[in-house]
């Protein structure tokens, strides 16, 4: 098959032919108030460097900017700065409120929009949207800390700042002219009904990484020196005033201190320094629009380089090369709306990719500390940890750094349109430069030692499947490799997180926090501990996926036999462990308060944790199996010679409950007045909001309410919520689960859905039905509005209403997005689901597996 312009660079970057992906958006749209940051006494990480520090103090381990692109290595930095005449500051980076003063924590309040990228970064396109009047720096923070936690946040849409249409759209482009030379071309239209004046400043500067970065002036260019980068030319087309300064405490602000407040001594005497600007003022009509270009190239500017229509012909020829690649990627089936939704889902993920770079042990001595005895201090147990990397991050302001389990998640919707990339997300947590010798996998950047659900084995072989599927290859080096690691990881997981050795896990926070009665990262205010039924179905689910990846090895190396037959077993053990957790009755899964007089109690909380069971649900590949069966031999004599074993089992289906369980937990699930919202599964189901869940510990009562939005608590952090929202990734492993599930019952198995309805589904439906009511959040209604905006008028605007938000998580009863406005981390997701289901029928699966969703 031919492949399009994208594909090819794909496979030249893939084969280390051409590194397409050495320049890319890896720019943070914050570094302040991060962990890597922060040198206070306290670890107070928001207040030691905040936002209004940040436009004068250097940065230690990377930086920020927007519309940022960068290096792999972030050296040399390209970003954009405004100023629209009014504001106090210069807007170099986007505003935001920390975590104290925001009412349901930190929160970013602009309006920008990731609107188009390919994997390696040949054309991207954003959107910001810049007031016109004075941006209200000081009115969000007093409004948002005025208010309770039971009251909407004050956003920038409410300070009626856009009325008239009086802002900029700032539309920024990047094209690659080849994998050295990038074209970045912004267009800035004036949406108000008057003529307005904007300073557009194109920046470019080095990161104080040790290596003497210089920038000099070189006639029309400006010729960027570095040690290890070598030597690069950026040019701002047309004859604009260029700045310089340095990128150092106190004189990184020179460009605002000079153009605001007419300072001409801030800048730099000479034409040299290590961050630069050229400064481009422009009155733009009523409705009107003015263009800027800018180059970087390993060459110095030739005269046809400053053509303005030979850049915009490469540039164009990028974005139609880009409309190629993503009419190729989709299946046929798909829908205009659709295709929309899922596109705009990829490029916020691409955008989100960024530098990370984070030496612990080096940051442990820069705090007068002994890395090989730091306690008391965060990270202090992960002095082996230097992270040098691009990583995909949950979002680029709120959530600037990784979490294990989202990446994970990142992974299988990368593994769409990037599989190396995919692929290299996995390998790195399990790396030795981030894997802690005892085997965990750090949880994220404000506490390594945390407990992030085990999700890397689910990921590392759904994007094998994904890639034996597309190429026809498995690449079983790669499985290997990962496997050995995730041994490891297992191995930390059974001896740290099984207080009892009875194959029942209390793993904590485990992601799902606030969702149940207590704080599971804390000591039980009774004493004891809690037997987690979330907990236990992870590494149910874990013990599944390793037998998978342990069978296809075992294809080329039969030693990996011994190793399947020994996560087989201990599946079953966990199996036999997790009855405990089985409440009859209700027909549900709880968590188990193990109290310390040995005494126990089942927490009646009807949430996501009690739905997690049916995660642990995976389907075999029959060729494997028939290939090696002594499996199948020697699993059958290890459950006659142990009486107290239990499974559920049906035909090459592997689960932790039986045809019953599963009717009765789908019963609840697919009940639109518990668990099935309009717009997905809800984290809690809705039954509590008229039967709140209550737990008296002396004269404390712990409660437990259905909240569709945010949280009434702050248990978990300022943000924190799965007491009602919708949220991507447990959906994700719902409709997986479902998937195998209908295989492995088949169509003769059947469910009232909605439940009540007298509607009848088979698994493989009814993963659809939940498929599309998520995508449902983001596809424009009747009216025009997409429900992932709450009702916000000014989003059916004509230059507001193509544009997509892919929030946190969503409200569990309408569907607005809430939480961090651009986690099109795991959200991401949604570029999946709709492709996943377009053409496919319950036939294609049950005939060729889960190859037939990734085969088309």
């Amino acid at each position: 098959m031919t492949m399009n312009a994208e594909q090819g660079r794909l496979r030249d970057a893939d084969t280390g032919a051409v590194d397409w992906r050495r320049w890319g958006p890896y720019l943070s749209e914050r570094q302040w108030g991060t962990v890597r940051e922060d040198y206070s006494p306290g670890g107070d990480a928001w207040d030691y460097l905040s936002h209004d520090q940040a436009r004068s103090r250097a940065y230690r381990w990377g930086e920020d900017g927007i519309a940022g692109f960068s290096d792999d290595r972030q050296r040399l930095c390209l970003a954009l700065a405004l100023w629209n005449g009014k504001d106090p500051i210069l807007k170099e980076r986007f505003f935001g409120l920390t975590n104290a003063e925001g009412n349901h924590g930190e929160d970013v309040k602009e309006y920008y929009f990731y609107v188009d990228a390919t994997p390696t970064h040949s054309y991207l396109r954003m959107v910001y949207k810049y007031p016109q009047r004075e941006f209200p720096y000081a009115g969000l923070v007093a409004a948002n800390r005025a208010r309770g936690r039971d009251e909407f946040e004050y956003e920038l849409l409410d300070t009626g700042i856009f009325a008239e249409d009086r802002y900029f759209d700032v539309v920024v482009e990047y094209a690659k002219a080849g994998p050295e030379e990038i074209l970045s071309r912004i267009t800035v239209h004036n949406r108000g009904p008057e003529e307005a004046v904007l300073h557009v400043l194109p920046t470019v500067w080095f990161r104080d990484d040790g290596a003497g970065g210089r920038l000099r002036s070189e006639g029309p260019a400006v010729r960027a020196e570095h040690e290890g980068l070598g030597n690069r030319w950026w040019t701002c087309l047309g004859d604009e005033t260029v700045l310089f300064t340095e990128n150092t405490d106190g004189r990184k602000e020179a460009f605002g201190r000079w153009l605001i407040h007419g300072e001409k001594e801030a800048v730099n005497s000479g034409d040299a320094g290590s961050k630069a600007a050229a400064v481009v003022s422009v009155a733009v009509a009523a409705h009107g629009s003015h263009r800027v270009r800018v180059r970087l190239a390993d060459r110095p500017p030739a005269a046809a380089d400053r053509d303005d229509s030979a850049f915009d012909k490469i540039v164009d020829a990028r974005r139609e090369e880009a409309d190629e690649f993503y009419r190729d990627l989709f299946a046929p089936a798909l829908g205009q709306a659709e295709r929309q939704v899922a596109r705009q889902a990829l490029a916020g993920m691409i955008w989100s990719k960024q530098y990370f770079g984070y030496d612990v042990e080096q940051w442990l001595i820069e705090h007068g500390r002994n890395p090989l005895d730091a306690p008391g201090i965060r990270n202090g147990g992960w002095f082996h940890l230097d992270a040098h990397d691009i990583i995909s991050m949950p979002d680029t302001w709120e959530y600037p750094w990784f979490a294990a389990w989202d990446l994970a998640f990142h992974a299988v919707a990368f593994g769409a349109v990037d599989l190396a990339f995919a692929k290299g997300q996995l390998d790195l947590l399990l790396s030795r430069r981030y894997l802690h010798p005892n085997g965990q996998i750090p949880a994220y950047e404000w506490n390594f030692g945390d407990v992030n659900p085990p999700v890397h084995a689910w990921a590392a072989y759904l994007v094998h499947e994904l890639e034996e599927a597309r190429t026809g290859q498995g690449d079983h080096d790669w499985l290997e490799r990962v496997f050995h690691k995730l041994a490891k990881n297992f191995t930390w997981w059974v001896n740290r997180k099984d207080v009892d050795g009875r194959n029942v896990f209390q793993g904590g926070f485990l992601g799902l926090d606030n969702i149940g009665v207590f704080d599971r990262s804390a000591p039980m205010p009774t004493g004891g501990h809690l037997d987690q039924a979330d907990g236990t179905a992870w590494m149910a689910l874990y013990c599944q996926n390793m037998v998978q990846i342990a069978l296809e090895l075992a294809v080329h190396d039969p030693v990996y036999l011994e190793q399947a037959q020994d996560y087989f077993e201990h599946f079953v053990w966990i199996a036999a462990g997790s009855g405990a957790m089985w409440d009859e009755e209700d027909g549900f899964y709880y968590d188990l308060l193990r109290l310390p007089d040995g005494s126990s109690r089942r927490l009646p909380v009807r949430s996501m944790v009690g739905l997690l069971p049916l995660a642990a649900a995976t389907v075999y590949d029959p060729a494997l199996i028939s290939r090696h069966p002594e499996v199948i031999s020697e699993a059958k004599a290890f459950l006659e010679r142990h009486e107290t074993a239990h499974m559920y089992g049906h035909g090459r289906l592997l689960a932790l409950f039986d045809a019953d369980r599963l009717r009765r937990i789908l019963a609840r699930m697919l009940d639109e007045e518990e668990f099935l919202s309009p717009y997905g599964i809800r984290s809690l189901s809705k039954f509590h909001a008229a039967h709140p869940f209550e737990f008296r510990v002396g004269d404390q009562v712990y409660r437990v309410s259905y909240q569709p939005a945010e949280s009434d608590t702050a248990m978990f952090g300022g943000n924190s919520n799965w007491r009602g929202p919708v949220w991507f990734p447990v959906n994700a492993l719902m409709i997986r689960a479902l998937l195998n599930l209908y295989v492995g019952y088949g169509d003769e198995f059947t469910v009232e859905c909605p439940t009540g309805s007298g509607v009848r589904m088979t698994l493989f439906e009814v993963a659809r039905e939940i498929s599309d009511r998520l995508t449902r959040l983001f596809l424009p209604g009747p009216d025009g509005r997409r429900p992932c905006y709450g009702g916000q008028e000014i989003f059916t605007g004509e230059h507001w209403r193509e544009l997509i938000l892919f929030s946190e998580y969503f409200h569990g009863d309408n569907g607005a997005g809430l939480g961090a406005a651009h986690q099109t981390g795991w959200t991401g997701l949604v570029a999946v689901f709709p492709n996943l289901f377009a053409g496919l029928t319950g036939a294609d699966l049950r005939e060729r597996g889960m190859s037939a969703v990734f085969r088309r």
